[in-house]
């Protein structure tokens, strides 16, 4: 258990930097999308490729984001029902969420996007918008995203996993993430990701 509750610490950080990278393109979306509004109101001049690549950058952190979302606990749930579950029961059901639902739909959906991804990069297919850009990399994220979600599914199953057998904390609880991530460092004998340049720890 030691060696994936380490192989669990590495996929969050990942995602951790992931999302770190990806929400500075909601700042980038912002700013193409406020130059170009008054390129277009002031000058007269406008560009689909400024506005598409508002798109592709939106498309980005919606997908790229999932796993990060889902490192944090902040997809949706069914919390009146969640609620009156008890701790193990809610890992139970997060267990058989991931294996039965997550990780499936995760497969089927890099294996059937990814010949779309190939086609459009041997073609060459561009946006039929004058000046638009190429496709490809926008269909790229759909896969990509998957497999980050699919990777972070495998993270969070290994810490269900660990807390059912008395060897981590329950993720699922109120306590920050990395307040539970802090505890399963402890658990392996570690120093936190807080303390790991000397800080002291919280």
């Amino acid at each position: 258990m030691g060696i994936l509750l380490k192989l669990s610490q590495s996929i969050d950080a990942l995602s951790r930097l992931i999302g770190k990278v990806v929400i500075w393109f909601i700042l980038a979306t912002t700013v193409i999308s406020a130059v170009n509004a008054v390129a277009r109101k002031a000058f007269n001049i406008g560009s689909n490729a400024f506005l598409e690549i508002q798109w592709y950058l939106f498309a980005a952190v919606f997908m790229l984001g999932a796993g990060y979302a889902f490192l944090q606990n902040a997809h949706v749930r069914i919390d009146v029902v969640a609620n009156k579950l008890s701790q193990r029961s809610r890992n139970y059901v997060d267990v058989v969420g991931i294996i039965v639902f997550l990780l499936p739909l995760c497969y089927f959906m890099i294996s059937f996007s990814w010949p779309v991804v190939e086609a459009a990069y041997v073609s060459g297919e561009v946006s039929s918008n004058a000046g638009g850009l190429i496709r490809w990399p926008v269909y790229a994220l759909v896969p990509a995203g998957f497999a980050l979600l699919a990777l972070q599914a495998v993270s969070e199953l290994i810490k269900r996993i660990a807390f059912l057998t008395g060897r981590g904390p329950d993720c699922l609880t109120t306590e920050t993430h990395d307040d539970a991530e802090e505890h399963v460092h402890a658990a392996m004998g570690d120093a936190s990701p807080n303390n790991a340049a000397g800080e002291p720890q919280k």
